[in-house]
């Protein structure tokens, strides 16, 4: 049986300032000295692991008792991993192989010359994790500032090139057929009435054929509803990324309408379900978004319903399930479904086994009971208007401006109550006026907004005057997404009830 020398060349990005394959190659063969050889080439392979297909087939090769002697342009070509160079050697030295690097001179053969060898390894796999940080850090600054980075085009849109803070990049614009199928997929699921299954149907039977020649499923679609990439990012879209958990790299002043945004993994390295959206990054994209916040948030949730992620308290024996806080510790109230003549109450999710217990007094939270009373809240609340409409929320900037400043107080009055206690009395008191004064701003604002929302708006077409009425006729899941639109949260301790409304 024939023995050779291995050639063993490496290249995982072709750039100018890097040596090719070809010049590698030239390197050993100058070093086979005339002897017979065999060459191994990687091309597009990083030296971070050993799965490459041509150095699997040299180590193959080296276990047949074919190879002699393994030559290579540089050290790390052939490796950048200390544990798989450590493994490489042992092998090597099993079967009498010898390793030669051109442009090294190493003596595998003595002890220095292998600690020789781990050191310069070393070093090599420091290099490799140091340009790995550095690209990291290159794209997470790039997706911060709103850049394109690259992968398929999402469907609605096609890419035109553009410049953001002097750099050259590309943004997406609307394709006007796609978007008008995006927006009727929506206005589809937004309605409760209708399931993915329902979507699919209907784009098959009206003949709405997938315009870039795939095929339409529930899959497909599910992804689009729940891609921020088509949304009008305003105030409200702001608060439902804050209220998941998700961190927002702009301010809420520019959460104007306008915008798209993207969505990103962010800096946790653990896999996580694409429903969560805890530590998750938004960012707001340079293109305009085709989706009314309000179809967008609609599906979204109904989404998050389906996967059962939108909260750790599932809405499964009450509607009202997720939205309860306990006003003395600040945990959820989670249901519990007793087989007594007591029925469905509420407890607080810290006086479950093997948690710490809560300091709450007062007397049991029936669910029947506390649910009439929210009802009869959001009754008095759809009572203050006169009418209802589909757009006029959204049509009028005003109402989009003032829920900005609200969100912005919100977060002020936060960061004040955290240092009250930290100064003296009189920083205290301080602390304690100017929160009072944005407390007083903020329900001024939320004054306006109803009244806004209370004036007709001609241009909306028409106008739904007895949703008092058609609360009362609402099924569960319906009163759910009721809750879930026009309830922040709501808190209760000690006989007192706090509901903090969205509108």
């Amino acid at each position: 049986m024939p023995v050779y020398d291995a050639l063993y060349a490496r290249q995982s990005v072709e750039k100018t300032d890097s040596i090719s394959i070809e010049s590698q190659l030239e390197y050993c063969r100058f070093e086979t000295h005339g002897n017979a050889y065999k060459e191994y080439t990687d091309r597009g392979y990083s030296g971070k692991n050993t799965k490459r297909p041509a150095f699997e087939e040299m180590m193959d090769d080296i276990k047949n008792g074919i190879i002699s002697r393994v030559i290579v342009y540089k050290l790390d070509r052939i490796s950048r991993s200390i544990l798989d160079f450590e493994n490489m050697i042992d092998l090597f030295q099993k079967y009498h192989v010898e390793f030669v690097s051109s442009t090294e001179h190493f003596d595998t053969s003595t002890p220095i010359g292998r600690a020789m060898l781990n050191i310069c390894i070393v070093f090599a796999q420091l290099e490799r994790e140091t340009i790995q940080k550095r690209i990291t850090d290159a794209y997470y600054s790039r997706c911060r500032r709103g850049f394109y980075m690259g992968g398929r085009i999402p469907y609605g849109f096609s890419k035109t090139d553009t410049v953001i803070d002097g750099i050259r990049t590309s943004m997406y614009v609307p394709v006007p057929e796609e978007a008008a199928q995006i927006r009727l997929m929506y206005s589809l699921y937004a309605d409760s009435g209708h399931s993915l299954s329902d979507i699919v149907t209907h784009f098959h039977e009206h003949g709405i054929l997938h315009l870039r020649g795939g095929s339409w499923n529930t899959a497909r679609i599910s992804d689009m509803l729940r891609n921020p990439v088509y949304v009008k990012a305003d105030a409200d879209v702001y608060n439902f990324f804050r209220s998941q958990g998700t961190k927002i790299i702009n301010p809420v002043s520019d959460f104007t309408g306008r915008n798209a945004c993207y969505l990103y993994k962010g800096t946790e390295s653990s896999p996580r379900k694409q429903s969560d959206l805890t530590d998750r990054e938004l960012v707001l994209a340079p293109h305009e978004g085709i989706v009314s916040s309000r179809d967008w948030i609609r599906c979204r949730l109904r989404c998050l319903s389906s996967r059962k992620s939108a909260r750790t308290c599932k809405a499964k024996h009450s509607w009202l399930a997720g939205k309860l806080k306990c006003g003395c510790c600040g945990h959820s109230l989670t249901i519990v479904k007793a087989d007594t003549r007591r029925g469905r109450y509420f407890v607080c999710s810290t006086s479950l086994p093997g948690k710490r217990k809560c300091r709450r007094t007062g007397g049991t939270i029936y669910a029947d009971v506390l649910e009439a009373y929210i009802e009869n809240a959001i009754q008095k609340a759809l009572g203050e208007f006169r009418f209802l409409t589909g757009e006029n929320m959204y049509r009028n900037p005003c109402i989009n401006e003032n829920k900005i400043r609200i969100a912005e107080i919100e977060e002020e009055i936060r960061n004040l109550i955290s240092q009250i206690g930290r100064g003296s009395q009189a920083v205290t008191e301080h602390l304690s006026s100017r929160i009072e004064l944005l407390d007083t701003e903020k329900h001024r604002l939320m004054q306006k907004n109803l009244t806004l929302l209370n004036s007709p708006d001609p241009g909306s077409g028409h106008y739904i005057t007895a949703h008092t009425e058609i609360w009362k006729k609402m099924d569960f899941e319906d009163r759910k997404t009721v809750a879930d639109i026009l309830i922040r949260e709501i808190t209760a301790a000690d006989g007192k009830i706090s509901i903090f409304w969205k509108i």
